[in-house]
């Protein structure tokens, strides 16, 4: 029989990959302290983390108390096709501006799109937590362009914070956000626990800088892991 002693170091670091992160800025992001995360990992302690302590790191990482990775809850629709299995993702009447935001007020659910259920295991987004809306704007061109169909995990809600020289070419993954009440898409850097950048792909749109209390207005809906282009003649 094994033990959360056993199990719990493993699934942390597999979160930690799943999720692009680091021990160090999950501890500093989620105000846990010095090496929570690290010690886990390294099997600190003859007596493991306390259940205090695994709450706030599971908190930390989007996993449930259970201890693995999130179950799919909610009436999540399964469809086979062909052999295949295949869950119904949600499309919202929602517009997330690629410029100055949008106010989604109304938004509602307004139809369903079939993803396999083994691709989204492999990207690891559970499709209880996938949901779809619509880019507008055009300050993230050409990556995502007005109408595209965007696909939000929304248990990904903590960037990643990282400093990079000049040697790291990966670029800033891609939020849906809440800032100051209007929907938006951007890539969002996180240099330290105090700064957050919003950045357009698009070069004619400045960076946007928040710092301190302006960090709390923005409201992370969750990470942006697949969008499709609608071709217009």
């Amino acid at each position: 029989m094994t033990s959360i002693d056993d199990d719990f170091p493993e699934m942390v670091r597999q979160r930690l990959e799943q999720l692009g992160t680091s021990p160090f800025a999950v501890e500093h992001a989620a105000g846990l302290p010095a090496d929570a995360v690290r010690n886990v990992l390294r099997g600190g302690g003859k007596s493991g983390p306390t259940l205090t302590r695994v709450r706030q790191i599971c908190d930390a990482l989007g996993l449930e108390l259970y201890i693995g990775p999130p179950r799919e809850a909610g009436p999540v629709e399964r469809i086979l096709l062909d052999g295949a299995d295949y869950a119904h993702i949600p499309l919202h009447d929602a517009m997330l501006a690629a410029g100055a935001g949008c106010d989604n007020s109304a938004e509602q659910v307004i139809d369903q799109l079939a993803f396999r259920r083994d691709w989204l295991k492999r990207i690891g987004v559970p499709a209880s937590t996938a949901r779809l809306a619509r880019v507008q704007g055009d300050s993230m061109q050409p990556t995502m362009w007005p109408g595209d169909m965007i696909l939000i995990d929304t248990q990904r809600k903590v960037p990643a914070i990282r400093t990079k020289d000049g040697k790291d070419q990966r670029r800033s993954p891609i939020y849906a956000m809440i800032d100051n009440g209007e929907a938006r898409v951007k890539r969002i850097e996180r240099p330290s626990a105090e700064l957050m950048m919003l950045i357009s792909d698009n070069p004619d749109y400045a960076p946007e800088v928040r710092q301190g209390g302006d960090i709390q207005a923005v409201q992370i809906i969750g990470k942006v892991v697949w969008w499709g282009h609608t071709v217009k003649e």
